[in-house]
C-alpha cells in the first residue's frame, strides 16, 4: 500500500532544497571575518559592535545549520521511505518499508520546524551583521535600524505564512 504521494514527494523536495540554498548562506556567512577592518562601515567608534556579536553571528550561523541540515535529513529519509513503500517489486525488508501516513506528517512537521528554526536563526546571525557592519542597534545607528526593521517584520511573517501552510496541507 503506498503511503506516500507525489505531492508529499514536491513538498519534500522544496523543503531540502530551500534548506539548501540557505545552507550555502550559512557557509558564506561563516567564511566572513567580522574583525576585518575594511568590512564595516560604521564611521562612529561608539557605535563599534563587541566581541559578544562576532560570538553571536557564528553561534547563530552553527545554529541554523544544523537546523537546516536536521530537517534536510528527515526530509531525505521519508523521501526514500515513501519511494521504497511505492516500490513494485518485493523486498525482503518490506516491512521496513511501511510508511504511516501519521508518521509520515509528523516527519513532515518535525522538518518544516528544523526549516523554521534554521531561517530564525538565520535572521538572527543577520541581525549580527548588520550591527557588526552599521552599528549596533543600542547605539541607534539609523542605517542598522532601517536595515533590522523589515528583516525582523519580514521573515516572521513569511515564517508564519509556512507553518500555516504546513499545518493546513497536514491536517487534512
Amino acid at each position: 500500500m503506498p503511503s506516500g504521494t507525489n505531492i508529499h514527494i514536491t513538498a519534500l523536495d522544496g523543503i531540502v532544497n530551500v534548506n539548501s540554498l540557505f545552507t550555502l548562506a550559512v557557509f558564506i556567512g561563516l567564511a566572513w571575518n567580522p574583525w576585518d577592518p575594511n568590512n564595516t562601515l560604521n564611521g562612529d567608534p561608539s557605535c563599534a559592535p563587541g566581541p559578544r556579536h562576532a560570538r553571536d553571528l557564528v553561534s547563530f550561523h552553527v545554529y541554523s545549520f544544523s537546523s537546516f541540515l536536521f530537517s534536510s535529513l528527515i526530509a531525505l529519509a521519508l523521501k526514500q521511505a515513501i519511494r521504497i513503500s511505492r516500490s513494485p517489486t518485493y523486498h525482503p525488508f518490506e516491512f521496513l518499508a511501511r510508511v504511516d501516513r501519521k508518521a509520515l506528517r509528523v516527519g513532515m512537521l518535525v522538518s518544516g520546524a528544523g526549516s523554521v528554526s534554521g531561517c530564525a536563526f538565520l535572521m538572527l546571525a543577520l541581525v549580527n551583521v548588520v550591527q557588526i557592519k552599521l552599528g549596533t542597534l543600542a547605539c541607534g545607528s539609523g542605517h542598522s535600524i532601517a536595515a533590522v526593521v523589515p528583516l525582523v517584520i519580514l521573515v516572521p511573517i513569511a515564517l508564519l505564512i509556512y507553518v500555516s501552510f504546513i499545518v493546513y496541507a497536514f491536517t487534512r
